[in-house]
């Protein structure tokens, strides 16, 4: 466990991305999310906490727009555009391909809740073929469709 680019604290979700030959990788315990290409020696950051050097983890949750709480799971569309589970922080957080600040795409930032509008501590996204979103409402026990973004 660590907080450098050669080190994981706490990953949780994983995801395949085939055309980057890479694994996706869900750093719950930084709060990030970080991609590491298969033979590689280190990751580069995606989403999420990191210092100006993006050699460390600025593991410190928050939940403004480049930043993550808790993050469970993580998913890409054919674009390259990241879709975050983000528990703690009660949404799904949206980071077009290259960029470091998202967009709240589902739930409201830091409110849990049980309406059609709110998520309480979501574990899980998914896609379909026409990009509807899936989620894991965990403490919600459903779940939960939201139509293309």
């Amino acid at each position: 466990m660590g907080t450098n680019n050669t080190q994981l604290y706490s990953p949780k979700g994983l995801y395949f991305d085939s055309s980057t030959n890479s694994l996706v990788i869900v750093n719950s315990g930084a709060h990030n999310v970080v991609r590491w290409v298969i033979g590689a020696s280190n990751w580069t950051p995606l989403a999420g906490n990191f210092n100006a050097s993006a050699s460390n983890v600025n593991a410190t949750a928050g939940s403004g727009p480049a930043s993550l709480n808790g993050p469970f799971d993580a998913t890409l569309d054919p674009m390259g555009n990241l879709y975050v589970a983000d528990r703690y922080n009660h949404r799904i957080q949206f980071f077009q391909a290259g960029q470091m600040n998202g967009t709240t795409i589902a739930g409201v930032t830091g409110v849990a809740g049980s309406s059609s509008a709110n998520l309480n501590q979501p574990l899980s996204v998914a896609l379909d073929s026409q990009l509807n979103i899936y989620v894991a409402d965990s403490l919600n026990n459903r779940i939960q469709k939201f139509t293309r973004y």
